[in-house]
């Protein structure tokens, strides 16, 4: 599929992959956790390590649909104002996480990347994104993007300082060279949002990149979301019709979703 020269994503290319009704670049704000694990009377970090188990699971799911391209909102720019032991908690996790899954999703043919700031991360996360980003970077199945310590405004004000740096003549910039200086540069905007929990706010998740999104919002907390629910996500996301500013393309309607399958203990 083709790109504008910069990394914008054209609506040729969406309808091009829509034409089957799968999205195909999908991003979760992943919440949730801390409330899996207090309604079990279970510390947060419980639910924190069931969150993170989570994600292999949705991955295969993700593969299975066909999506190309996840993204997975693990820590927010904000989030470093929770409580200092959560905080530690949530970064060793990332990090033994990466060391426990990398054989895994290599395996699948998940090439991994990073969006956000390495800025304030220790030593021991830095290198293990960094060895997981180069070991799979010639996967090809389906792209991982893990957004870590990262905050849409921060990502637009880290574009704007770039821009300024490199003297770019203002007379030059529009939609796609602005585009050229965002972590997401080199990836096609989201098709679909998806926030678990019941939670109906985007909290500067892709700001720029979301601004024909189609958005989810699923009642279940995040270690609770299965592949039933990303079906559900992806067959709902089908029946809709996406106009980019412009009319509608008339085709006959998408079977309506199924509900999600039961789910066993």
């Amino acid at each position: 599929m083709r790109r504008e020269q910069h990394g914008a994503t054209t609506q040729a290319d969406h309808t091009a992959h829509t034409a089957g009704r799968v999205p195909r670049h999908v991003a979760i704000i992943m919440d949730g956790n801390g409330r899996w694990a207090q309604a079990r009377g279970m510390p947060r970090t419980v639910g924190h390590d069931a969150g993170t188990e989570n994600i292999r699971r949705i991955v295969r799911a993700a593969v299975e649909l066909g999506i190309e391209y996840l993204t997975l909102w693990a820590f927010s720019t904000e989030n470093w104002n929770r409580p200092t032991d959560e905080v530690r908690w949530i970064i060793s996790l990332i990090a033994r996480s990466i060391e426990r899954e990398l054989d895994e999703l290599d395996g699948e043919g998940a090439k991994l990347r990073h969006i956000g700031s390495f800025e304030g991360l220790d030593a021991e996360l830095r290198e293990a994104v960094i060895g997981a980003i180069e070991r799979t970077r010639t996967n090809d199945r389906i792209t991982l993007t893990l957004a870590f310590n990262y905050g849409g405004r921060a990502e637009i004000l880290h574009a704007v300082k770039r821009m300024l740096e490199d003297r770019v003549d203002p007379a030059t910039v529009d939609e796609a060279v602005f585009a050229q200086y965002l972590h997401t540069h080199d990836l096609p905007d989201p098709d679909l949002i998806i926030r678990t929990a019941g939670e109906f706010r985007f909290s500067g998740y892709l700001p720029w990149q979301a601004v024909y999104a189609e958005y989810w919002s699923a009642p279940v907390l995040w270690p609770d979301f299965g592949a039933a629910e990303l079906r559900q996500a992806v067959a709902v996301y089908g029946q809709r019709e996406r106009k980019f500013g412009g009319l509608a393309v008339l085709h006959s309607p998408a079977a309506p979703a199924d509900p999600p399958a039961e789910r066993q203990p």
